[in-house]
């Protein structure tokens, strides 16, 4: 059964409690900053995102909660330093969302969920955004840039009006990249011929409504389970994977293949 609204307001509370607590007394978490909980964060969104890709409910559940637990301690080491507490974190989080969806809280009309991204670009152009591109972050992973990029870009009308175009592109950027390694000696040029191919990709996925960063996370966890497969095939006869041929090992990988994995 779901938890009541008080009883999800207790449970923050509780939470901010907690914080206060640790932050006064417990020796590794007085002395956290910014700094020290920056890759902690990172990684703990990572975590966040595989038990999302697994659609493990309980895992995501967990996840979740360390994701939150360091928004608190942000906002707890903020107020510490007199700049801001988790409740102006709320309360600026809540005017942008009344600001950016006008058709909820204002008079303007929309049609479909696009309509609505449209208008968000264009609200944050007025609030001062420099770029339409300005929103993607420098450190984001350069796979997921690229969809941030051209899924803004799209929003101001610079994209493709199908996918058959950007078809056209894939083809004429592959070409261009056959033509890089078929050289006799690489260059520069190559690696941007390649970046050009993997943007292009990018595009197609999108267009095509497929999210890139998880589709290649998908296989990257489909060949991991394989190979380990073989690596616990080679186990069972005593020898060294590296002793086994190609040929020896791919029938295994067929094997995996096979079972499901």
């Amino acid at each position: 059964m779901a938890n009541t609204k008080q009883q999800k307001l207790d449970a923050f509370s509780r939470l901010l409690d907690i914080m206060d607590e640790l932050r006064e007394k417990c020796p590794w978490d007085k002395k956290q900053t910014n700094e020290s909980l920056r890759h902690l964060t990172i990684e703990e969104t990572y975590e966040l995102s595989d038990a999302i890709l697994k659609q493990d409910d309980q895992e995501l559940k967990k996840e979740l909660g360390d994701v939150l637990l360091h928004i608190v301690f942000y906002a707890r080491i903020a107020s510490e330093q007199q700049q801001f507490d988790i409740a102006d974190v709320c309360h600026a989080l809540c005017d942008k969302l009344i600001v950016r969806h006008p058709h909820i809280y204002g008079d303007v009309k929309v049609n479909n969920a696009e309509e609505v991204k449209e208008n968000w670009e264009q609200i944050k152009l007025k609030e001062g955004n420099k770029s339409v591109l300005s929103g993607v972050a420098k450190g984001t992973p350069s796979l997921v840039k690229a969809l941030r990029i051209q899924d803004k870009a799209a929003q101001v009308g610079f994209d493709w009006p199908t996918a058959k175009e950007v078809w056209l592109k894939v083809d004429e950027e592959l070409d261009e990249l056959k033509a890089e390694f078929n050289k006799d000696q690489l260059s520069e040029n190559t690696e941007k011929e390649f970046g050009d191919f993997l943007f292009a990709l990018v595009n197609l996925a999108r267009k095509h409504n497929i999210n890139p960063d998880d589709a290649l996370e998908k296989t990257n966890q489909k060949f991991i389970q394989r190979f380990q497969y073989i690596e616990e095939a080679a186990k069972i006869t005593q020898q060294p994977l590296t002793t086994f041929s190609l040929e020896e090992l791919d029938k295994w990988w067929n094997e995996a293949k096979q079972k499901g994995l």
